[in-house]
């Protein structure tokens, strides 16, 4: 017996969201599957609360911090929604498009039962549509794992770090304290 899987495009995703069939359904479309997200645990949730908290007082007018929110990944027939995006303010323009790949400073993604799935498989998807950092706080060991430079199959820089200070490319003046992102506040 062969199975055949569908796969799903932008636009049936997007129509299936509008005629409200995925309502109350935590769910992402990455490569044309979608996939269910796993509820969030009581250590997951305080950390990105304290997180957004921590990155809207530090980007200010500078990026638009959107948490839980889809991006949208033309080509790759995907729309992720990671814990936290930071991306460029273009205000009203929102209301008409999710985020796409140029819009995205930098994507932060909390890990823990999620931690395989988050570290290879969104890795190299954002790679692939040239997000140009991605965060990983990984909340079994605690540690943050950075990858940059995307390239056509992965990320050429991968550092991991669980003290000192995160700066992000796109922001440069800014330095996040690992700890704080690790531990809240």
């Amino acid at each position: 017996v062969s199975v055949t899987l569908t796969k799903w495009t932008l636009d049936d995703y997007h129509r299936m969201v509008a005629s409200g069939v995925l309502d109350d359904r935590p769910v992402e479309l990455l490569r044309g599957e979608i996939v269910e997200m796993p509820p969030e645990g009581e250590a997951h949730a305080y950390l990105i609360t304290d997180a957004i908290k921590y990155l809207i007082q530090m980007v200010g007018e500078r990026a638009t911090v959107r948490p839980d929110h889809p991006i949208t990944l033309p080509g790759h027939d995907s729309e992720p929604e990671p814990d936290i995006a930071v991306v460029r303010p273009l205000g009203r323009e929102y209301l008409d498009h999710h985020p796409y790949p140029g819009d995205v400073l930098w994507l932060i993604e909390f890990s823990d039962s999620s931690l395989a799935k988050d570290l290879d498989e969104k890795r190299q998807l954002y790679a692939q549509a040239r997000i140009p950092e991605y965060w990983v706080v990984d909340l079994q060991q605690p540690q943050i794992v950075v990858f940059r430079e995307p390239g056509a199959d992965d990320y050429r820089q991968k550092k991991t770090t669980a003290a000192g200070v995160l700066t992000p490319l796109a922001l440069p003046g800014l330095r996040f304290s690992v700890q704080r992102l690790l531990e809240g506040s």
